[in-house]
C-alpha cells in the first residue's frame, strides 16, 4: 500500500494575494492618510474590504476609502510596525460621541463654577499659605 499524498493546507498566517481593496482613510494636513485600526487583543492592523458594500456595512457611509493593491497596504503599513492585515471585518466599535465629551468638558471649567466656590478657594488657600509661614517665623 503505497502512501496518499495530500496536498497541505494553508495555514490561516499564510499570506493570500487580496487584489485591490477599499481601504479607510482620513483627511490629514498633507492629504489622506491611511486608518489603523486594533485587533480585538490590541494588536495594531491594517485594514482593508473587498467591496465598498462592505466598507460602508462596518465603518458607515461617511467613510472615505481609496483603492490599493494588498501589496501597497503593506508596504505602507510596514515602516509603522504594522505587520497584519484584516480584510472585510466584520465588526467595528461604535464611533466615539464627541459632543457628549465636549458638554462635559465645557460643564467643568472654570467659568462654570459659582464666584462664592472660587472665593472660598483662595481663601482656604490664604488660609493654609499663613499657618505654614506662622509656624516657620515661630
Amino acid at each position: 500500500m503505497s502512501p496518499v499524498e495530500f496536498p497541505e493546507d494553508p495555514e490561516p498566517s499564510e499570506r493570500f494575494p487580496a487584489g485591490l481593496l477599499h481601504v479607510p482613510v482620513r483627511s490629514g494636513p498633507a492629504g489622506c492618510t491611511t486608518r489603523f485600526f486594533r485587533t480585538p487583543l490590541g494588536g495594531r492592523t491594517a485594514v482593508g474590504f473587498t467591496s465598498a458594500a462592505k466598507l460602508t456595512a462596518t465603518l458607515g457611509t461617511d467613510q472615505p476609502s481609496i483603492r490599493l493593491s494588498e501589496p501597497a497596504l503593506r508596504a505602507l503599513a510596514a515602516p509603522l510596525g504594522v505587520t497584519t492585515l484584516t480584510v472585510d471585518p466584520q465588526f467595528s466599535a461604535p464611533a466615539t460621541d464627541r459632543t457628549a465629551a465636549e458638554v462635559r468638558e465645557r460643564e467643568n471649567t472654570w467659568s462654570r463654577w459659582h464666584p462664592q466656590h472660587v472665593g472660598a478657594l483662595r481663601v482656604t488657600g490664604a488660609a493654609a499659605v499663613v499657618a505654614c509661614l506662622n509656624l516657620l517665623v515661630g
